[in-house]
């Protein structure tokens, strides 16, 4: 890979690289060390092509989330099954990774900036701005942005566009697969929200067991289903379909107690 060769986004690739690796080593003991992350499913991952994957997840946290997710997928590309073990598979990252992120929240300090760098697709929020409710058009630039990762290599949304559990999911995310017909593949994410602030960025409890679990694809008729079916089947493969309330803590309490015993034995 030559040094100048640029992303769809005219990020250079080396530059990209490079901040994946120092990012992931940095990282790396906050999913394994303070806490541990119980993986399932990352053999998913090997089965996926190279491009026009749409990954769908809750969200608890602006950046731990996503971080995290750039570790399991590029250790399952590197043959490691549902674990982070050995940050080898730091040196040869999957560059054509991205993921969608509210350009305000990626422009609002250094360390974001240098995240987005490495893989944002920062797009303006249509509902949501500086702390406040608004109503805006969707900016075609953003969908346009979207489409062109996804023609890149695979897109990492979250499709409630909040870390707040159990929001609606947002009604662009399903336009958007209708339209582009991704490979749609759900992801289920827990612990985060109490292992870390809500930036994700500093470590707010220790000995928390993270948990992520990707699921098959979706099975999705692209030309018949509509926005609210697909709206509906987006909130159950994530979890955060309201019938998930009461089932959600007790899924907690038992990962917890999993960690604790491990940690005894």
């Amino acid at each position: 890979m030559g040094m100048f060769k640029k992303n769809p986004f005219g990020h250079y690739l080396f530059l990209k690289k490079w901040l994946i690796r120092i990012a992931g080593a940095m990282s790396h003991r906050r999913y394994r060390g303070f806490n541990e992350m119980q993986i399932d499913g990352s053999e998913v991952l090997k089965n996926l092509p190279d491009t026009n994957v749409l990954f769908i997840s809750n969200h608890q946290t602006y950046f731990a989330d996503v971080v995290a997710m750039f570790h399991v997928f590029n250790a399952s590309l590197s043959g490691r099954d549902d674990n982070i073990k050995n940050i080898g598979y730091l040196w040869n990252p999957k560059l054509n990774l991205y993921y969608v992120a509210a350009k305000e929240t990626m422009s609002s300090g250094l360390l974001p900036k240098i995240l987005a760098y490495a893989g944002s697709i920062s797009i303006e929020r249509t509902w949501r701005s500086a702390g406040k409710n608004v109503n805006r058009q969707v900016k075609m630039s953003d969908i346009s942005n979207i489409k062109k990762a996804l023609d890149d290599g695979w897109v990492i949304t979250f499709p409630q566009g909040t870390t707040t559990p159990f929001k609606p999911i947002r009604k662009g995310t399903a336009h958007i697969i209708k339209h582009y017909k991704p490979i749609v593949v759900p992801i289920v994410i827990d612990g985060f929200r109490r292992s870390f602030d809500k930036k994700g960025l500093r470590i707010k409890k220790k000995n928390i067991l993270q948990s992520m679990e990707i699921k098959e694809p979706l099975k999705i008729d692209y030309e018949n289903e509509t926005i609210p079916e697909i709206v509906e089947k987006i909130e159950y493969a994530i979890e955060q379909h309201k019938s998930f309330l009461k089932v959600i803590p007790m899924k907690e309490l038992l990962a917890q107690e999993e960690l604790n015993k491990q940690r005894e034995w």
